[in-house]
């Protein structure tokens, strides 16, 4: 009978195996004190992580650094530790709050299911040092036949933690709290389900509290104010589901559920309590996690739900939200069409594809509204992106697009995917968008007519006739009105291809996915205006887009710098709206490398960490760890092999900045093995995949072994345009001072990133005077990290940063605080 159930299990497997995303479980299905997304957990006084004393609040003042042998050249990793405990409500005893002390990831309940620790999917850094971070896809390890197959029924809502480093002092002293709820509060009612067939009488999507409100998907952002909000989610649920239909199955099925005693690392064999066909629904919700309390409450609700998200934040400091997708599986739209809703057409049209209408999230009031022009079931604004697309805020206030994502397999994803090709900016004073070139290559778009290609490729563009004339009038122009142009394109297009890297320049071009794109320091010019923005995009897999393929399994090791300039004069053949757009290729990474999360140090330099050989979403558990971390050096424009980490993490790796300069590792929840069960071939070389990896692990750099600045005296506020007084040890010695924003981040996403250096000169009295930007679109309103930087006393050349000073940005009408010294 298993062997059946197995089967069933395979079979629909490989009818679906190219849409099921996401990655990694843990934890089980119910429980005593797990009701769902909306749980308030009481404290426990006999929990050894509780609450933790004023005394721990984060602080990294004091720390030591020491080095021998070659961790002074490559850096190293300490580590790594895991919070100590697993919490549970046991249905067995009736204990709400039921408390192991434990070293293992994962425990068996009564039920025998899997409780585990969560790991670091998702983390930001926050304005107190402490970080907050959430699980992934949690449920995995229940699994017992296929991750298709059950779970819509197994998975849970995500766990979130609080982690905190400790106080002052030579070493970290890590614990751990538990926010409230644990698991973020979303849908406490249940969610409205958009099913494939109206009536919902093949899906459990009305039976299923417990899940219908994850963190999964949501991504995150910091608020002016410091708090973080998470945008989107997953509302999981199986249709069809053969307990739905046929509700006693689940008693028949149960009655067979047996643990096989076979070793640990090959998971959980058995007979799923139901199976069906699971699905992946993006949430409307959008949810703030306040630090004063560790409280998540939910705040307005999108227009849209959305699975994979991006956010941004915009000079006035309301957030811009884009794509993701309102089903994962099932696309289509029917039920909102059949049952007379008024949207239901504008739902059909969106059908097959990721959602192309963009929000805005009003800071005052929380709500959101959509962007751009209403026009029937239609809207001006909407742009075809990928799942988690790589934004950022350019130095004009625009929302730039990069042109890499999240690819989820080889089979296409949306039926327009071409247009990914592009890099664009959108304009939120027009609420349009312009293209300004395709990716990697130096062809201006705008000498060939094509600057609205990608709105005249959108076929739910209510300005599709104008743009698609445009278009195709501008080109013909073009050809047939300057054709000495358009040579002139064709021949920088061919000297690229006759250049040495052609294959680099080839490969590195178009849609890249499942990888970062850092926007590196941004510098003032001569006048003190900052005029350019410069994004690396390393490794990833080798988009096919064009051929209707997102992901094409095979990562790659390139890379290649954009730059886009702006507030240019409108006019040159080479500008568009004001901005130009060019690309050039940089040395690459020593091999292939799929899903590095990539951290910009304040010395300028850029490190990858973790992630696989090959995509481990299309045939998951069968990629090979990267552990080698690699250094990109600005100067020379090449990455250079560093330390190796501790521990193997694939999907769902994170790092993130911490304020003394070192970098935080954590993360790895993959999905089960070949879309089946927890099946782990680490003794073949293969990805860890018998669930996920709560620990964390710190990297530091080699910077930390020198004799480093130190700030003794900055100001906890700060106005945009305001000159600041920074004291430190030795004015003369410094060389650069920085705002680096503080990281939130999830699939290698943080939109928010940024690192603003500051025009300074040294003052009489032997203080630093540093100019913060006027322009709040180079550095909106929020929480950074302030850090001064000198070259090494030994010679060597090396930057040196500081220890951060914490340095809040405010929006306009804020009142100062007092100085932090330190």
């Amino acid at each position: 009978m298993t062997r059946f159930y197995r089967l069933i299990g395979l079979a629909l497997l490989g009818a679906l195996i190219s849409a099921c995303g996401g990655g990694g479980g843990g934890g089980s299905g119910a429980a005593a004190v797990d009701t769902g997304g909306g749980e308030v957990e009481t404290p426990n006084t006999d929990d050894p992580m509780g609450p933790a004393p004023e005394a721990d609040q984060a602080s990294f003042d004091g720390r030591r650094y020491q080095c021998q042998g070659e961790s002074c050249q490559q850096g190293a990793f300490a580590g790594p530790f895991a919070e100590p405990t697993i919490r549970y409500g046991d249905s067995s005893t009736g204990d709400q709050m039921k408390v192991v002390t434990t070293d293992d990831k994962c425990l068996k309940d009564a039920e025998n299911d899997f409780r585990c620790k969560p790991a670091a999917g998702s983390i930001a850094l926050l304005p107190d040092d402490r970080l907050v971070y959430f699980n992934a896809l949690e449920g995995t390890e229940n699994v017992e036949v296929s991750i298709v197959a059950e779970f819509g029924f197994v998975s849970v809502n995500d766990q979130t933690r609080v982690l905190s480093l400790g106080p002052a002092g030579p070493a970290d002293q890590p614990s751990w709290q538990r926010p409230s709820p644990l698991r973020g509060g979303a849908n406490v009612d249940g969610s409205d389900s958009e099913t494939l067939l109206p009536g919902k009488q093949l899906s459990d999507a009305e039976d299923t509290a417990g899940n219908d409100g994850a963190l999964f998907c949501a991504d995150l952002v910091q608020l002016a104010d410091g708090r973080i909000m998470a945008v989107g989610g997953t509302d999981y649920y199986t249709e069809p589901s053969l307990g739905s239909v046929f509700p006693q199955a689940r008693d028949v099925l149960s009655g067979f559920d047996a643990e096989f005693p076979l070793p640990s690392n090959f998971g959980r064999l058995g007979v799923p309590d139901d199976i069906g066909v699971v699905e992946l629904e993006g949430l409307k919700d959008a949810r703030i996690f306040d630090p004063d309390d560790n409280s998540w409450t939910q705040t307005g609700k999108m227009s849209q739900g959305r699975w994979y998200p991006s956010l941004v934040t915009l000079p006035d400091g309301d957030v811009f939200v884009a794509s993701g997708v309102t089903k994962l599986l099932k696309p289509v739209y029917t039920g909102s069409l059949l049952g007379g809703e008024e949207n239901g057409l504008a739902n059909l049209l969106q059908s097959a594809d990721n959602v192309r209408i963009s929000e805005t999230y009003d800071l005052q009031s929380g709500t959101w509204s959509e962007n751009g022009e209403q026009v029937g079931p239609l809207h001006t604004a909407e742009k075809a992106l990928p799942l988690f697309p790589r934004l950022h805020l350019l130095p004009n206030g625009q929302v730039f697009y990069n042109a890499a994502g999240q690819a989820f397999n080889p089979f296409g994803q949306s039926y327009n995917q071409a247009q990914w090709n592009f890099v664009s900016a959108y304009n939120p004073a027009t609420q349009r968008w312009n293209d300004l070139g395709y990716a990697g290559l130096n062809v201006q778009l705008n000498q060939l007519g094509l600057e609205r290609i990608t709105s005249a490729l959108t076929v739910t563009n209510p300005d599709l006739l104008e743009d698609l004339t445009g278009s195709v009038g501008g080109l013909l122009g073009n050809l047939l009105g300057n054709p000495l142009g358009s040579v002139e394109q064709v021949q920088n297009l061919l000297g690229d291809l006759a250049d040495p890297q052609v294959v680099n320049r080839v490969l590195g071009a178009g849609f890249r996915g499942s990888t970062f794109s850092i926007m590196m320091p941004l510098v003032p010019d001569a006048n003190g205006e900052y005029g350019k923005a410069e994004f690396l995009t390393a490794g990833g897999v080798l988009g096919l887009v064009a051929a209707s393929s997102p992901g094409s399994y095979l990562a790659v090791p390139n890379s290649r710098i954009d730059t886009v300039e702006v507030g240019l004069p409108e006019g040159g053949d080479d500008v568009v709206a004001g901005m130009r757009y060019s690309s050039r290729i940089v040395g690459n990474f020593s091999g292939p490398r799929w899903y590095p999360s990539g951290v910009l140090l304040p010395d300028g330099s850029v490190m990858a960490f973790n992630g696989g050989n090959r995509d481990g979403v299309v045939l998951p558990g069968l990629d090979v760890p990267v552990q080698l971390s690699e250094r990109f050096d600005p100067q020379t424009e090449t990455w250079q092999p560093m330390a190796t980490s501790l521990n193997p993490r694939t999907y769902h790796n994170t790092a993130i900045l911490l304020p003394d300069g070192r970098v935080l590792i954590g993360g790895h929840a993959p999905i089960n093995t070949a879309y089946l069960f927890s099946l782990n071939l680490e003794s073949l070389g293969l990805s860890p995949n018998d669930g996920r990896d709560p620990s964390f692990e710190i990297y530091t750099p080699p910077y930390l072994y020198k004799q480093r600045p130190r700030i003794v005296e900055a100001p906890a506020e700060v106005d945009h345009g305001e000159t600041i007084a920074v004291q430190v040890d030795d004015a003369n010695a410094i060389r650069q001072v920085l705002l680096v924003r503080r990281t939130t981040i999830t699939h290698l996403v943080d939109g928010d990133q940024r690192t603003v250096v500051l025009p300074f000169q040294v003052t009489d009295e032997g203080q630093l005077s540093a100019r913060i930007p006027a322009n709040a679109a180079v550095a909106p309103a929020g929480h950074y990290l302030l850090f001064v930087n000198r070259q090494a006393s030994d010679g060597s050349g090396m930057i040196v940063p500081s220890v951060a000073a914490p340095v809040k940005v405010r929006l306009a009408g804020a009142t100062p605080q007092t100085l932090v010294r330190r």
